[in-house]
Parts: structure tokens; C-alpha cells; sequence
């Protein structure tokens, strides 16, 4: 006779956290997260079902093969991850577990995940997040992001990286295609806390709020510096200074 574990019938989704790089896809017009372990090679939607790493056929989470998302049942234990060098530019996910699931110790093996929060930490400079850019780094056909301050996202497009590398946080949720909540933290690995939060409403719209649209702001201004550089350099006229703003100068 063979023992087979209890079934679970939850009322509601279980909820779990993990650590991600978000992703934009290599045209621009795609965004999701890729893992930090062994399925950081298929990068996922915001609403997505597993599939196995090793090419096989059967359904995740097979019992007898380590395919299927992953996820923890405590935030602190995801938090404390993000204390390795490798993963300190990761944000911390709080999904939804959906699906049949192998539940753990610490955690869960599952088949289908609902991304349903994003904590994004400081800039590596210290300040306060305003999106994401490129990280420098990525997979086959995705460019892996990582979150900045408007003012080091300048010089990120200042370097000669395309402005779709660039993304405010509404940006990068609407790309998705789902309904996710981001919320900015205060610095640090610890985002948990009070902060801005960016959520794609059902009809599509943008959320707004001070703190939002000044965080957009910003990276439209990243945007239209390097473009004015671009025709300035194609030109190679010095493009218009209009009242209050400035344009990128000719090289």
C-alpha cells in the first residue's frame, strides 16, 4: 500500500513570495520577471502556468521532477535572500498560488502562479526608486531590468541605452498586461513599508497620484533628452532650448 499525502481544498488562493528580475522583452513591448534558480531561463507573465525546465511532457509539479514555480510562505525568509550578492537587485513577489501545489516546509511547488504585488527596493545610489532600467544583462530575447532613481535613469539613457530600456513603473505594469500592484520601497533590500504603489485598473487606465505622476515625469524627460540627442546627432544641429527646460546638446 502506497501513502499518498492529504489533499488540501483551500477557500482562497495560498499566497506565497519569491524573488524575481523583472524583464522587458527584446522588442519593447513585453514585460514579466524571470527566477533566480533553476527556471530563470523561461521567464513568466504577470498570469502564467509552469512548465518544465528539463523539456518533458508531463504536467508541473510533476512528484518526481523539480519543475513548477516555487515559492515561500514567509516574506522574511524571501527578504533574506535578497541578502546574497546575486540576488541584491531582485524585487520580492507576492503571488497567488493557483493550480495543483506540493506544499513544503518553507514553501510550495506549484503550476500556476497570479502575480499580485511588486516590491521594488532603492537605487543602487541610495535614492528612492522611479522605474526600472536596463540592467545591463538579461536572457535569450529579454533584457533584464532592474529598479533607478530618475536621475541615474538619465544617465542611463545619457550612455546610449534606447529609451523603451527605460520604464516608469505604470509603464512597465500596463506592458504586462495584468492587474499588479508595485509598490516603491523606502531603500535597501527591505522594501516592505510605506511607499508609492502603481496598479493597472480594469479599463486599462493609469493610476494617479502625486508620487506617480512625478516618477513619470521623469522618465518622459529621459526619454525626450535622448531623442533630442538623437536627431541632434543625425542633424547634427544643436536642438531648440524652449522656456524652463533644456534639450541634450549636439556631439
Amino acid at each position: 500500500m502506497r501513502l499518498r499525502l492529504p489533499q488540501e481544498r483551500p477557500s482562497r488562493p495560498p499566497i506565497g513570495y519569491k524573488l524575481a528580475h523583472p524583464v522587458l522583452s527584446h522588442d519593447g513591448t513585453r514585460t514579466g520577471f524571470a527566477g533566480v534558480s533553476i527556471g530563470g531561463a523561461l521567464p513568466y507573465g504577470f498570469l502564467d502556468d509552469a512548465h518544465c525546465v528539463y523539456g518533458r511532457r508531463h504536467r508541473p509539479p510533476a512528484p518526481r521532477c523539480d519543475c513548477g514555480f516555487y515559492c515561500l510562505h514567509d516574506r522574511d525568509e524571501a527578504l533574506a535572500l535578497a541578502c546574497a550578492t546575486e540576488y541584491r537587485r531582485a524585487v520580492l513577489l507576492e503571488v497567488g498560488v493557483l493550480g495543483a501545489y506540493i506544499r513544503f516546509e518553507r514553501g510550495m511547488r506549484y503550476a500556476r502562479q497570479r502575480v499580485r504585488e511588486v516590491r521594488v527596493g532603492a537605487c543602487a545610489c541610495g535614492r528612492a526608486s522611479a522605474g526600472f532600467v536596463d540592467a545591463g544583462w538579461g536572457r535569450p530575447g529579454w533584457r533584464v531590468l532592474s529598479a533607478a532613481c530618475a536621475g541615474c535613469a538619465v544617465g542611463r539613457a545619457g550612455a546610449g541605452f534606447a529609451p523603451r530600456t527605460v520604464l516608469g513603473f505604470a509603464e512597465f505594469v500596463r506592458l504586462g498586461g495584468g492587474r499588479v500592484r508595485v509598490v516603491n520601497g523606502a531603500g535597501g533590500a527591505e522594501v516592505a513599508g510605506a511607499g508609492a504603489s502603481y496598479e493597472r485598473p480594469v479599463d486599462g487606465a493609469t493610476a494617479s497620484t502625486v508620487p506617480e505622476l512625478v516618477a513619470e515625469a521623469s522618465l518622459l524627460q529621459v526619454r525626450l533628452d535622448w531623442l533630442q540627442g538623437q536627431l541632434a546627432r543625425l542633424t547634427g544641429k544643436a536642438p531648440d532650448v524652449g522656456e524652463g527646460g533644456g534639450g541634450a546638446e549636439a556631439r
